[in-house]
């Protein structure tokens, strides 16, 4: 079943958030992690930012390790950063 933008943008935020609090992550060091300004990935993950770059969302899968179609998986993929140091784990 396809998403409509609106479906597809709230999805993004949900799982934003929910990577970022399995990695045990706080925005900021996420935003650090993945060379965003804390405001600018804020937004995103509040849905404030829509229509975002293929650029933007590969920087954003990237940030936790991971592939850009992981990203939209239907089954949560496990980030790929250590709890609280934002550094890949091996």
């Amino acid at each position: 079943m396809e998403k409509t933008p609106g479906e597809a943008e709230k999805f993004l935020k949900i799982r934003l958030r929910a990577l970022r609090k399995k990695a045990g992550l706080t925005q900021e060091e996420y935003a650090e992690l993945a060379k965003f300004s804390y405001k600018y990935y804020q937004g995103i993950e509040r849905g404030q930012w829509t229509n975002l770059r293929l650029r933007t969302l590969e920087r954003l899968a990237r940030g936790y390790g991971l592939a850009l179609h992981e990203l939209f998986s239907p089954r949560m993929p496990r980030p790929k950063v250590q709890i609280k140091t934002g550094k890949r784990s091996k």
